[in-house]
């Protein structure tokens, strides 16, 4: 067994989710390092109304990513869980099953995608300014969506064999990549608003290569042709676990775009500082990702090897971690957010002062409610983890039904500051249903250890 891959079912477990999860933080300081300068890069150098234009296709190609990451997380459920059984067989099974599915999905989410994108941006009422440069983008980054499917399933791989290091260096190569040739496409051949979004998916097939390369290096993953043999019940099984995941984070973005719909609404001005704030919440969020991920590895090991007690002390570590990382960067941003929000915006200073109060006000909004998104995180993972996809789905509804009604309504009394609101709301909503049923499962699977005890003592 290669000594990146991890058994998390012995071990203490506040070590254990702390130290896979730091590689994975840092994997995405690096992954939001070159979204910011793809931002930084455009807001700078192309101006206002090329950073509201990658603005206002944010959500739409958000949701597409975020549909195809919540299969590959489906995915990582059974391969995490047939990990902690020792059951090589249909680990291997699992892999090859997931490689097809995953197939499939790529040319379809890639034709999908690259029809809708121009009717979306015009339901979503894109001011006429900036649609044309917003489809541009958006299509190239469409073009990308093969290898984001192909290193998000790898790393899946990795993440579900306890392997978040190489997923690390993965990443920090692709930022470095991405970095350098967002200065040469915008820079020195002059590509405007599709450079950076050519120079992302480069990156991603090189985080894809290195992924795989690492992959196929594995002792448990040694693959024959008869691996490769359909097994319907197993695509059944892996469609059931990844297809909720993959229809809530479809629905959250959904929702994302009812938001974006509002604040296209105010003009492009307003555009251009919520998107400022949207990519610094990347960075909000990187710790609570990389918890949650974390938390679901953990969760599906441990229940494949029957620990259930470890799952319930893993959990309780992985709250303190949230809760005490989401009150520390609330406080720098409190600090040092509208210094942060600067670092997208030039323009005359009349512009600049405008969007940065937008981008500053948002921010604070949703710093204050911090805590609540890092809860969300490790709640949602603990229950994929446990194999339930079904919950979090709902709690995906719920998270669409606040963010839409906030989105809606609140703009109508208090004006243009109730959009603000939207993306906590949505936060708190989801939190509560899905910390009601964790701690329902978890005494559930209390009951049924202290069952099967009793029962080995008869």
């Amino acid at each position: 067994m290669s000594s990146k891959i991890k058994d998390m079912t012995v071990g203490k477990p506040l070590r254990l989710i702390f130290m896979f999860a730091l590689p994975l933080i840092f994997g995405n300081i690096f992954q939001q390092l070159y979204t910011i300068v793809d931002t930084i890069v455009i807001g700078k150098f192309l101006g206002v109304e090329a950073l509201a234009a990658v603005g206002a296709g944010a959500w739409l190609n958000w949701m597409v990513i975020d549909i195809i990451i919540g299969f590959t997380q489906g995915f990582s459920i059974l391969i995490s869980q047939y990990f902690g059984e020792n059951n090589m067989e249909k680990l291997r099974k699992t892999v090859t099953m997931s490689t097809i599915l995953v197939t499939i999905l790529g040319v379809l989410m890639t034709i999908i995608s690259l029809l809708a994108a121009r009717p979306v941006l015009v339901l979503l009422n894109t001011p006429e300014n900036i649609i044309n440069d917003s489809l541009s983008f958006l299509w190239v980054a469409f073009c990308g969506i093969p290898a984001i499917l192909a290193y998000n399933t790898c790393s899946a791989i990795l993440r579900a064999l306890g392997d978040s290091r190489t997923p690390l260096m993965a990443m920090i190569t692709a930022s470095i990549i991405n970095v350098v040739l967002d200065m040469i496409f915008v820079l020195v051949f002059k590509l405007g608003i599709i450079g950076p979004a050519i120079a992302t998916v480069i990156a991603q097939i090189f985080s894809f290569i290195y992924c795989i390369n690492n992959v196929r290096k594995l002792s448990i993953l040694k693959l024959t042709l008869e691996d490769f043999n359909i097994d319907m019940y197993m695509i059944r099984k892996l469609t059931f676990l990844g297809a909720p995941i993959s229809f809530q984070n479809g629905i959250i973005g959904f929702g994302g775009l009812v938001v974006q719909y509002v604040v296209n609404g105010f003009g492009f001005m307003f555009v251009a500082g919520f998107t400022a704030t949207n990519k610094l919440y990347g960075i909000l969020e990187l710790v609570a990702v990389a918890l949650g991920y974390s938390m679901a590895t953990f969760t599906g090991q441990n229940l494949g090897a029957k620990k259930y007690d470890r799952i319930r002390i893993g959990m309780n570590s992985a709250l303190k971690m949230a809760v005490g990382t989401s009150v520390i960067l609330s406080a720098i941003l409190f600090l040092f957010g509208r210094y942060f929000a600067l670092m997208f915006i030039s323009g005359n200073p009349q512009e600049v002062k405008q969007v940065t109060d937008i981008a500053y006000k948002y921010l604070m909004v949703m710093s204050s409610m911090l805590f609540i998104l890092y809860m969300l995180h490790i709640y949602r993972n603990a229950l994929q983890g446990m194999g339930d996809t079904i919950i979090p789905m709902v709690s995906g509804i719920v998270e669409l039904c606040m963010r839409i009604s906030v989105a809606l309504f609140l703009p109508l009394l208090i004006g243009e500051t109730g959009i603000y609101f939207a993306e906590v709301a949505a936060w708190l909503g989801a939190e509560v249903i899905l910390m009601i049923t964790y701690y329902i499962r978890i005494r559930k699977l209390k009951d049924n250890d202290k069952n099967i005890v009793a029962e080995a003592q008869c």
